[in-house]
């Protein structure tokens, strides 16, 4: 545990993302809160999700430390178990401390099955961000081996996917490959680790940075937010799975007359509270425990 005092007055924020609030701390780390506010097609939700942000900060401190074997990550720890810090006790279920990092501003994506945009991209093109994949694929089959799909990070609009030859141009190809290799090995990991539990995670995105000039997984990491959750139990491809993610909330929002622009429509109450009893569930599920 870390020995910090932090007063409850967070005047001193630096960033806002979609998601998540960051704010200075001291000698080189950041305070991050995940907020109840949810996104989806890269536009925030008018209204929140009540508990939202205390299942994606407790679930990411648990797959840090999951997955610190594999690659080192920015976290200290959650506000929750770090000793003599003065938050309102609403803010810190919801805050972590963390080193604070250079970003890479790339989208790091893992993909054991085909869903979602690259379904859509894989109907239309036969391929998925210049990747050859085989016919005949249909919602929810599982590829040979995971597949990495790199996006741009935009601070406002719409990530853009990208090649890996693109995003080496961008960042380096030798530094594009060990995010690659990094990202696929997390995800195997954790899928391998979650299918034990009934859950498939049947793609996340991941961040880095680097700390002490070393690659750090950064921001969240395998949560219903960055992650497709789906019920072992009601797997069954050519169908829309069933779900412990935010895919109830993308559901509805295409059953409107959206273009996924903003503003976003405002969730109906009992879309918020069934989102939000998924989320509650996938935790309790891979982390064995009750959300605090």
């Amino acid at each position: 545990m870390t020995n910090v005092i932090l007063k409850s007055n967070l005047s001193n924020l630096i960033h806002q993302g979609k998601v998540r609030d960051t704010h200075s701390f001291q000698d080189g780390q950041l305070l991050m809160v995940s907020t109840d506010r949810i996104s989806a097609y890269d536009v925030v939700i008018p209204n929140g999700n009540p508990n939202k942000g205390a299942v994606l900060n407790q679930m990411s401190k648990f797959w840090f430390n999951l997955t610190s074997h594999i690659v080192p990550n920015h976290l200290i720890d959650i506000a929750l178990d770090t000793e003599n810090v003065d938050l309102e006790p609403s803010i810190k279920r919801r805050a972590m401390i963390v080193h604070e990092a250079k970003r890479i501003d790339i989208e790091c994506v893992a993909r054991g099955y085909i869903t979602g945009s690259a379904l859509e991209e894989y109907e239309s093109t036969g391929s998925i961000t210049g990747l050859e994949i085989p016919a005949g694929m249909v919602e929810g089959d599982k590829f040979d081996q995971p597949i990495f799909t790199p996006a741009t990070k935009a601070e406002e609009g719409h990530d853009e996917n990208i090649t890996l030859q693109e995003m080496g141009k961008l960042i380096g190809p030798s530094l594009a490959d060990q995010l690659k290799d990094l990202t696929i090995r997390v995800y195997k990991f954790a899928h391998d680790y979650a299918s034990k539990r009934g859950i498939i995670i049947a793609d996340t995105k991941m961040e880095f940075g680097f700390i002490n000039n070393k690659i750090h997984l950064i921001d969240e990491l395998l949560t219903p937010d960055s992650s497709r959750f789906w019920d072992e139990a009601g797997y069954k491809p050519g169908k829309r799975q069933p779900n412990f993610d935010k895919q109830f909330v993308r559901d509805w929002l295409n059953s409107q007359e959206w273009d996924r622009e903003p503003p976003a429509p405002t969730l109906p109450q009992e879309i918020v509270s069934r989102t939000s009893s998924r989320y509650e569930e996938a935790f309790n599920k891979l982390v064995g425990t009750k959300i605090r």
